[in-house]
């Protein structure tokens, strides 16, 4: 194992703090201490240097990443520490299957250079935070690619993970914590695991890129056009902001000042982690078309100088150990066009300081789940096309135990009275003996679903389902339950038969999707800091 590079995975997290010491603390001592939480300012301006490294190795020659002497930069670790392992998609007509590789920037300040990159001193040497997560999912028929990034501070339930150097056993988080904790629970196959166990997605690869490797690799790239619609300085008062200056209109950026555009808050739109994730989707699509056209890097000097860095800055599973493995990869992501690339943000909402996954965001892990383009742009899929049952065989029907509760309260209307003795009295009445309503609890769930807590519980969720007519879509895994649990949703309010809702493949606004095409965005600048 090569944990040792895990600290200084400082990536795409750090590339996000701003230099000011004043906000540098403030989000460092966040989740270690207890404090209290950082303006959304970080939450999705970490992941850039992940992406970058990815795309990078799509499309840097093969000739110079052959070299025998960059496997020896490429550190490794395993890809899940968790017990959950999630089943492998079923392959397409082709007999193709997507590819879904997690992206992660690691907190750690374990070294001179990532202290002085990331600031919070106070932070040096503590357990690393997992504050870039990026999901790329690869289509199986590799023409187009999907990508969700999930806030680090959303609350998540962190399964029991077993650190592969001492093993150390972590127990499952007790209650929902900050996904970013997951790091610190063995390295980063726990936050692997974690991300499974809340989307239900299996995940292929992971990688980790270190934060020092992002001015270097940028230097590299050369300069990367960006456009901002009025002259910007990214300095308060107070000396809050990136310093970024730039003038209206469209400039190529690089090195510190390609992290000053990517750290930005103050100057853009509202000040907002949301306006600064806007410019950062910006950045990455237009480095995307550069390195697709830029004819300069055709030049050998600059293709080995990429390579160097992009190996150095890299943690991987051992499935992406080697150049000639990063380079496979590297193929299959350059065939998909810019205009096929969707970047989103997984949808959320605040629960006091922190956030939470939302109904959209569900929606968002489905089309991910089933290879439905994020673009909207895939083949209908074929009417009546049967959904895959478990390989895990069902108990009798009378000896699987269902709890049934109410979920059908919505913001607007009162829980319908009865539901879950009305659904477990057809249970009962179709075979299932063990089925009883659970009167202590009235939830929200929009739309109806089973949840089972273990694989081999799965058959016995999908027997239910299949019984009353509920869609294998709406059966889910969750740490949430003990046992099969079906939650009466506000679809199905009254009567006894289920109509399963008709699904929705379009991509939810909430995940502002950006396109990797859209080459006329530009950031407008808040009139408070033009000059």
């Amino acid at each position: 194992m090569a944990r040792q590079g895990v600290g200084g995975r400082e990536v795409a997290q750090n590339s996000v703090r701003e230099a000011e010491p004043t906000e540098a603390a403030d989000d460092g001592g966040d989740a270690r201490h207890g404090a209290r939480r950082a303006p959304r300012k970080h939450r999705l301006l970490r992941w850039t240097a992940t992406t970058l490294a990815v795309l990078i190795l799509g499309t840097a020659g093969a000739g110079y990443l052959y070299y025998r002497h960059l496997n020896a930069n490429i550190r490794h670790d395993d890809l899940n520490l968790g017990d959950n392992k999630v089943a492998a998609p079923t392959p397409n007509a082709a007999g193709q299957t997507p590819l879904n590789i997690l992206l992660i920037g690691s907190d750690a300040r374990d070294t001179k250079e990532n202290q002085q990159l990331g600031g919070a001193k106070e932070t040096f040497g503590s357990a690393p935070l997992a504050d870039v997560q990026m999901l790329v999912h690869l289509s199986a028929d590799r023409s187009n690619m999907s990508v969700v990034s999930m806030p680090r501070d959303t609350l998540v339930r962190i399964p029991k993970c077993t650190d592969p150097d001492d093993d150390k056993v972590y127990a499952a988080s007790d209650g929902r914590v900050m996904t970013n904790q997951s790091l610190g629970h063995g390295g980063p196959g726990c936050t692997v695991a974690t991300w499974q166990e809340l989307t239900g997605i299996r995940i292929d690869h992971f990688m980790m890129v270190d934060f020092s490797g992002v001015v270097s690799m940028a230097d590299a790239i050369g300069g990367v056009p960006v456009c901002v619609d009025a002259n910007i300085l990214s300095r308060d008062r107070q000396g809050h902001g990136s310093g970024l200056r730039l003038r209206e209109g469209t400039h190529p950026v690089k090195g510190k000042q390609a992290l000053q555009w990517l750290r930005t808050r103050y100057g853009f739109e509202d000040g907002s982690d949301l306006a600064r994730a806007k410019a950062q989707h910006m950045y990455m699509n237009s480095m995307v078309r550069q390195l697709r056209e830029n004819a300069t890097l055709s030049n050998p000097g600059k293709l080995r100088t990429l390579a160097e860095r992009a190996t150095e800055a890299l943690t991987v599973d051992p499935g992406l150990d080697t150049v000639k493995k990063l380079y496979d990869l590297g193929n299959d992501l350059r065939k998909v066009e810019p205009k096929r690339i969707t970047m989103t943000t997984m949808p959320n909402r605040y629960v006091g300081a922190r956030v939470e996954p939302t109904e959209d965001a569900e929606q968002l892990f489905r089309l991910v789940r089933e290879d439905i383009a994020l673009d909207g742009k895939d083949r209908k899929k074929a009417a009546g096309a049967e959904e895959k049952g478990s390989d895990d065989p069902a108990a009798p029907d009378g000896e699987i135990g269902v709890q049934v509760q109410n979920g059908t309260r919505t913001d607007t209307l009162a829980p319908a009275r009865g539901r879950a003795s009305t659904v477990a009295g057809l249970l009962v009445d179709k075979g299932f003996a063990e089925a009883a309503a659970d009167q202590s609890v009235v939830l929200s769930e929009p739309t109806t679903v089973v949840r089972y807590p273990s694989a081999e519980l799965e058959g016995d969720a999908q027997a239910v389902a299949k019984s009353l007519g509920i869609p294998l879509s709406s059966v889910k895994r969750s740490t949430d339950v003990s046992g099969v649990t079906l939650v009466v949703g506000a679809d199905w309010r009254e009567g006894t038969a289920y109509r399963a809702p008709k699904e929705d493949d379009k991509t939810p606004k909430s995940a502002e999707a950006l396109n990797g095409a859209d080459d006329g965005a530009c950031m407008h600048v808040n009139p408070g800091f033009t000059w």
